[in-house]
């Protein structure tokens, strides 16, 4: 390696990789081998992700665009730079976005006989239908807002779809205002949907956007004008939260004040239809004081994240076939779990297999009379929390429940709080995150009194405990009565309680912010060692991102030392595989399919003797540095192998599997079978089911 190359190694600017990512899920939408209503929902998804991405990622660069010159200076990248570059790209994949829905969706939706139609599309007995529908179910959920001299500010909502009225050529020629501007929120909550089925015709079946169904009618709404123009807007604002992350003082105090002052943040991106009147985008510019440079163009319709509600007509062969989560090989489909756990460790992989086997180990520990205590991390609940209403049992049963609530969860903030209260009021222990750090480790641990001492169980996780993500998010999760496991969990839930260093406590178990970049190190250090010596070295990473300057530095290092270093990605890489003189050992892939890579996998060769880490942490210095997170051994032999053979299918997937330039990865000759990963691990663990079967 040059020194020239030892002193400017290459990394990919992290935006440009986020969007490289988001452009994987526009491929599954434009991919026509994939179910026509699941391409839709990879629409949403798409949609979804970049208004998340505006309302954090764009809108801190914003921010840094705005520091004094000198002071951008010091931050390395030119945030201007990077504004325009990203804006840019972002430009060209919504302009993808855009042809993809018109010219491949909607033909092929049209081909299946199911019409999306406007207010120009009706035939005189459809508009007859959607005027009668619009008097009787959306006139009264609407609010208009005159932009006249009266009104001093006008406040959008963040992420909600407006749309404007331009009213002109009135009835009455004598009145002096000829021409009003007209803002109103598009109610898809309070109407439910944001689609509305109008009557079949046959087979033929006819769907309308809400948004046209208004438009349809716009001038029942407004009668003394005879020229009424319909356009859209949606707005998305800063989602940073600027709390000074202590926990002295009322934290749930301060995270509910910044979620109010969310809906109130600084505008980050305001979508506007290219169609839209001038007079009309002007007027809103200056009652919402929004500039020229957070105007984008959008186009008709907004908040395509919408589509997840796309009617699907009881239309099964246009969706995924069902997988039905599977019951797990060694762990009792009914009765006691506890038992189980107490006589070898079990492997869970949810969306393939149910994650109602830890709903149900809690509520078990929660009537058990032997057990005493239950601690979890909590960092995404959902709405309707099973695992939380569990807990609450537990609390009420008399346990002692100790719950880690992680209140700066972003987007989850809400739903973390209600349960916070709750469990607090139900008599929790409830322990509001850590000072200046986000506890994204997902830990259970029950403590059981048997033959009168203390058996601890736990369960260890990539994946949240939210039962409705992990329909969809695929993970792993390890049960586990091992004491080498559950007494180094105990350590960190003594962390979350009295706040003291536990670096050296953990012999097995990698922590952050304590020991995990150190350990990483080191193990990849051997791995160098190995190499340097003539024997064989490798490490395998699965990670959703890969961001860490200084780890993607150590990886460059294990390359050009002859280490075989095997990236699978799902999201953000900034390291660049395959450059003479630096990676030229690294190969990167990444995959988007049916369901969300979510687990974490750290494998390193180690002469011969695999270790292999199941993680809650990404290579990124927010993980490594500056949140809790747990990286666990796989210790037991048989599951070992497991992990690796599940690894090893997305290695060799050869239909979903990009590279690092977006490229699917094809068979090497037209004979090689398909590897479909997530459909091939479906049916390797429904195999584990059946009598006899052993495991690999």
């Amino acid at each position: 390696m040059s020194e020239t190359t030892q002193a400017q190694p290459r990394l990919l600017n992290r935006e440009l990789s986020w969007l490289a990512f988001n452009r994987r899920v526009l491929q599954e939408a434009q991919n026509p081998e994939v179910p026509l209503l699941e391409r839709i929902k990879f629409l949403a998804i798409f949609s979804s992700n970049l208004d998340e991405y505006f309302k954090v990622r764009v809108a801190t660069l914003r921010r840094l665009v705005k520091l004094k010159k000198k002071t951008r200076a010091k931050l390395g990248e030119d945030p201007v730079a990077q504004l325009r570059d990203l804006l840019r790209e972002v430009g060209r994949q919504q302009e993808a976005f855009g042809e993809t829905f018109r010219n491949d969706i909607l033909p092929a939706l049209k081909a299946q006989h199911i019409h999306l139609v406007s207010e120009h599309d009706l035939t005189a007995e459809q508009r007859a239908w959607v005027q009668t529908y619009f008097r009787e179910q959306v006139q009264d959920l609407l609010s208009p807002l005159i932009l006249d001299d009266n009104l001093h500010h006008l406040f959008l909502r963040d992420q909600s779809v407006y749309l404007t009225f331009l009213l002109t050529q009135p009835e009455n020629r004598k009145k002096q205002d000829e021409e009003r501007v007209v803002v109103m929120e598009l109610p898809t909550k309070r109407h439910g949907s944001r689609f509305v089925e109008l009557p079949a015709q046959g087979d033929d079946k006819y769907v309308m956007f809400l948004d046209d169904v208004i438009r349809c009618c716009a001038q029942e709404l407004f009668p003394k004008y005879q020229k009424v123009q319909v356009h859209a807007i949606k707005l998305s604002r800063d989602a940073e939260l600027d709390i000074q992350e202590e926990v002295s003082g009322n934290m749930l105090a301060k995270i509910k004040s910044s979620l109010q002052k969310r809906e109130t943040g600084y505008p980050a991106r305001l979508l506007y239809d290219p169609a839209m009147p001038q007079e009309v985008l002007r007027a809103v510019m200056q009652k919402t004081g929004i500039g020229k440079d957070e105007l984008v163009e959008g186009s008709r319709y907004h908040n395509f994240r919408d589509f997840f509600g796309f009617p699907d007509f009881g239309l099964a062969q246009l969706q995924y076939e069902p997988m039905p989560a599977l019951p797990h090989p060694t762990l009792p489909r009914t009765g006691k779990l506890l038992p189980a756990i107490a006589e070898r460790d079990h492997l869970l992989h949810p969306p393939y297999q149910s994650f109602d086997y830890v709903t149900r180990l809690i509520n078990e520990a929660g009537q058990d009379p032997q057990v005493s205590s239950i601690s979890i991390t909590l960092y995404r609940v959902a709405g309707k929390s099973e695992v939380a209403k569990a807990l609450l049992k537990a609390a009420k049963n008399g346990k002692q429940v100790t719950v880690v609530v992680e209140l700066k969860a972003r987007f989850d903030e809400e739903s973390n709080m209600f349960w916070a209260e709750k469990l607090q009021k139900a008599g929790a222990n409830v322990i509001y995150g850590i000072p200046e750090l986000k506890v994204h480790s997902k830990l259970l641990l029950i403590t059981r009194s048997e033959e009168g001492q203390n058996r601890l169980y736990a369960y260890l996780s990539t994946g949240n405990f939210n039962e409705k993500t992990s329909e969809v998010y695929a993970d792993h999760g390890l049960f586990t009565s091992n004491p080498d496991l559950t007494r180094e969990v105990v350590e960190v839930f003594r962390y979350f309680h009295d706040r003291q260093d536990k670096t050296g406590h953990f012999q097995h178990l990698l922590v952050a912010p304590f020991e995990l970049r150190e350990k990483l190190n080191a193990l990849i250090d051997h791995e160098i060692e190995l190499a340097r010596d003539g024997k064989e070295a490798y490490i395998i990473l699965k990670l959703n991102a890969l961001q860490d300057e200084r780890m993607i530095l150590k990886l460059y290092e294990a390359s050009q030392a002859g280490v075989r270093v095997e990236l699978l990605i799902r999201g953000i890489s900034c390291l660049i595989p395959e450059l003479p003189g630096q990676s030229e050992n690294i190969r990167q892939r990444g995959m988007v399919d049916r369901f969300l890579e979510h687990a974490r996998v750290y494998v390193f060769g180690n002469g011969g003797e695999e270790k292999v880490y199941v993680a809650s942490a990404d290579w990124m210095a927010r993980n490594l540095d500056r949140r809790v997170e747990v990286a666990f051994p796989i210790l037991q032999p048989d599951l070992r192998a497991e992990v690796r053979h599940l690894l090893d299918l997305q290695r060799q997937d050869n239909v979903k599997a990009r590279d690092f330039h977006n490229r699917f990865i094809g068979p090497e000759d037209t004979a090689a079978a398909r590897i479909r990963s997530q459909f091939d691990t479906y049916e390797y663990l429904k195999s584990l089911c059946k009598p006899g079967k052993k495991r690999k």
